[in-house]
C-alpha cells in the first residue's frame, strides 16, 4: 500500500496538516479531564464560583478549538483521500488502455471493474483513516495511561493491567477476521461477474426461459457472500461487549480502590472522575485501533490487487526501427502469419500469406470459427502474431507507434456498440472535431441519413447504453458511419453488414466504392453477395488459408468457396 501513496503526492500538504490538527485536538481531549477534576475539587467542593467560571471557560475554549481542529482535519482528509482515489483510478485506466486484448482477456473485465471501484474505495478509506485516526488513537491510548500515572501511580498500574488483556482479545479477533476479509474480496469479484453476465445476457436468459435458474445462481452467490460477511461481523461484534466488560470491570475496580483512597485522603472525587474518563478514552481508542487494523488489512489486500494490474508490463511495445513509414497508404502484407490466443491453445490462424494492395477491396469468407475476425484483429495489433509478420505500408506493425497505427485503421466489430450520449457524440468518436456537415455525409454513406433525419432531435437524439433504443441494423449503420467519418487509410468491416437487408447492403457497398477511393477496404462476411465484387477474396477454413483470388477464379479453383456458394444458393432457393 505504501508504494501507492506516490499517487497522493499532490496532497502532501493535507496529509501532513490533517494529522497535525488531529493531534492538537487529542491534546485538548487529554487535558480536559484534568480541568474537570480541578473544577470539582477546587471549585464546586470549595464553592468558589469564580474558579468554576474560570475552569468552565477554559474547558469551553479548548472544546471549541478542538472542534475547529477536527473540522480542518476532516476537510483535509476528504480532499486527500478523494484526490488520491481519483489519481489512482486515472492511473489504473491508463494502464488498462495500454494492455493488449490478450492481457485483458487473462485478467477479466469483471475483476477490473471491482478493482477500479471497490478496491480503490478501500484505499481511499484507509488514507482518510490514516489522516484522521492513526495518530489520535494510539496517542490517546498511551496518553491516558500517562495521565493516570500523573494523577496516581497505583491507578496507573491498574490501567497497565487492563491494557494487555484488551490487546490479547484484540489480537485473537484480528487473527480470525483478517483471512475472512480476504475471502470477502474474492467473493465480491464472483458476485460482480455473475451480475455482469446476467445484465448483459438478460435477453438470452428470457429467450431461453432461464430466469429462475439464473436467479437461483445469484441467490447462491449473494447468500455465500452474506454468510461470509455475517461470519466476520459476528466475530468482530465480540469486540464491543468484550471492551465494555473490561471497561466496567476496570471502572468498578477503580471506584473500589478510589473510594478507599478518598477516605484516607490520597485521592479526591474530581480525580476519580478524571481517571474514569481516561479509562473510557483508552479503551475506546483501542477499539478504534482495532478497526484501523481491519481497515488497513483490507486495504492491503486491495493494494495487492491494484498493484497486480499496475505492475503488468504491456506486451504491445513498439520495437526500435530505423525504417520510416508513410502514413495513409493502406498496403497490408501477411507474411506466413500464425496465431493462437494462448500458448496451450490450438492455432486460430496458420500460415496466412497474402498482399492487400493500397486502395483495394479484400473480401474474407469462411465457416464459423475459421479465424476471420481473428485475422482482422491482428492488423491494428489488438493481438501480436505468434509466428510470422504483418506489414502496413511496408513497416512491421510491431514497429508502428500503437496510437498512430490505430489512427490509420477504422474497424467496425461484429457487435455494434454505441456509447451513452447523442448520435453526434458517438460519431465524433471517429473524429473529435467533426462538423454537422461531416456527420450527415458519413450517415449518408452508411445508408442511415434518412432514419436519423426522421428522429425528432436528429443528431442530438439520445443514445441509451449500448444503443439499445435502436434496431440491430440501425446500430450497425451508425457504427459504420462512426468509422467512415475518420476517412481512414484502412477500413475493416467485421461481419458488420449481417443485420442489413440485401438492398441496403448493396447500396452501402456501392457508396463505399464511390466515396472511399483512397481507402483499403476489408469486408468480412458470411454472404457471398457482399464480397463477390472484391478485388480478391480470402477463403478460410479451420484456421487455414484455403483459397485466394477473385470471385471468378475461386469458382474454378476453390472447392471450399464452391461449397459456400452452393449452400447459399440452396438457402435462397428454399
Amino acid at each position: 500500500m505504501i508504494g501507492l501513496l506516490k499517487y497522493a503526492k499532490k496532497y502532501q500538504k493535507q496529509i501532513i496538516l490533517g494529522p497535525f490538527f488531529k493531534f492538537l485536538e487529542a491534546c485538548f481531549e487529554l487535558v480536559l479531564p484534568l480541568f474537570m477534576a480541578r473544577l470539582i475539587d477546587s471549585g464546586i467542593k470549595q464553592r468558589d464560583f469564580n474558579y468554576i467560571v474560570q475552569m468552565a471557560s477554559w474547558m469551553l475554549a479548548m472544546s471549541a478549538i478542538g472542534l475547529v481542529c477536527v473540522i480542518i482535519c476532516q476537510y483535509y482528509a476528504s480532499i486527500a483521500s478523494q484526490g488520491f482515489g481519483t489519481e489512482l483510478r486515472n492511473q489504473l485506466m491508463k494502464k488498462i488502455n495500454q494492455l493488449s486484448h490478450a492481457e485483458l482477456d487473462s485478467l477479466g473485465t469483471d475483476t477490473l471493474v471491482t478493482r477500479m471501484t471497490n478496491d480503490v474505495n478501500q484505499l481511499q478509506l484507509a488514507l482518510a483513516m490514516l489522516i484522521r485516526l492513526v495518530i489520535r488513537a494510539p496517542f490517546l491510548s498511551i496518553g491516558s495511561v500517562i495521565m493516570a500515572f500523573y494523577i496516581n501511580v497505583e491507578m496507573g498500574l491498574l490501567f497497565l493491567a487492563l491494557l494487555p488483556i484488551f490487546c490479547i482479545i484484540l489480537y485473537f479477533i484480528i487473527r480470525k477476521t483478517v483471512p475472512i476479509y480476504k475471502k470477502v474480496q474474492r467473493k465480491i469479484d464472483s458476485l460482480s461477474r455473475q451480475i455482469s453476465q446476467n445484465l448483459s445476457g438478460v435477453r438470452v436468459i428470457r429467450a431461453f426461459a432461464q430466469k429462475e435458474k439464473e436467479q437461483e445462481k445469484i441467490n447462491q452467490v449473494t447468500d455465500d457472500l452474506s454468510k461470509t460477511y455475517i461470519q466476520v461481523s459476528n466475530i468482530s461484534s465480540l469486540l464491543n461487549p468484550a471492551t465494555t466488560l473490561i471497561m466496567n470491570v476496570g471502572i468498578i475496580t477503580l471506584l473500589y480502590i478510589g473510594g478507599i483512597k478518598i477516605n484516607i485522603g490520597n485521592l479526591q472525587q474530581g480525580e476519580i472522575l478524571a481517571l474514569i474518563n481516561y479509562m473510557n478514552q483508552m479503551l475506546l481508542a483501542l477499539i478504534v485501533v482495532s478497526n484501523l487494523v481491519i481497515i488497513f488489512t483490507r486495504a492491503s489486500a486491495s493494494a495487492s490487487r491494484i498493484n497486480e494490474v499496475l505492475e503488468i508490463v504491456p506486451s504491445l511495445q513498439p520495437m526500435a526501427s530505423k525504417e520510416k513509414h508513410t502514413a495513409g497508404k493502406g498496403k497490408i502484407i501477411f507474411d506466413n502469419v500464425s496465431f493462437r490466443y494462448q500458448s496451450t491453445a490450438g492455432y486460430s490462424l496458420q500460415h496466412i500469406s497474402l498482399t492487400i494492395p493500397q486502395n483495394s477491396f479484400l473480401g474474407i469468407i469462411g465457416p464459423t470459427g475459421s479465424g476471420k475476425s481473428t485475422l482482422s484483429q491482428l492488423i491494428p495489433r489488438f493481438y501480436d502474431v505468434t509466428e510470422g509478420n504483418i506489414f502496413v505500408d511496408n513497416l512491421n506493425v510491431r514497429d508502428w507507434p500503437i496510437e498512430k497505427l490505430r489512427h490509420e485503421i477504422a474497424i467496425v466489430p461484429q457487435i455494434a456498440l454505441l456509447f451513452t450520449g447523442t448520435i453526434r457524440e458517438n460519431l465524433q468518436w471517429g473524429k473529435e472535431q467533426a462538423t454537422d456537415e461531416e456527420c450527415w455525409h458519413a450517415l449518408e454513406i452508411a445508408q442511415c441519413k434518412d432514419f436519423v433525419e426522421n428522429l425528432e432531435n436528429g443528431l442530438d437524439t439520445f443514445v441509451f447504453e449500448g444503443g439499445k433504443n435502436f434496431s440491430g441494423g440501425q446500430r450497425q449503420r451508425l457504427t459504420i458511419a462512426r468509422a467512415l467519418i475518420r476517412k481512414p487509410a484502412i477500413l475493416i468491416l467485421d461481419d458488420s453488414l449481417s443485420a442489413l437487408d440485401y438492398q441496403t447492403d448493396a447500396n452501402l457497398r456501392q457508396a463505399l466504392k464511390n466515396e472511399l477511393t483512397t481507402t483499403t477496404l476489408i469486408i468480412i462476411s458470411q454472404r457471398v453477395s457482399s464480397i463477390q465484387q472484391a478485388d480478391q477474396i480470402l477463403v478460410l477454413n479451420s484456421a487455414h488459408q484455403v483459397g485466394l483470388g477473385t470471385h471468378q477464379e475461386l469458382l474454378k479453383t476453390s472447392k471450399d468457396y464452391q461449397e459456400i456458394i452452393h449452400s447459399q444458393e440452396e438457402v435462397i432457393s428454399q
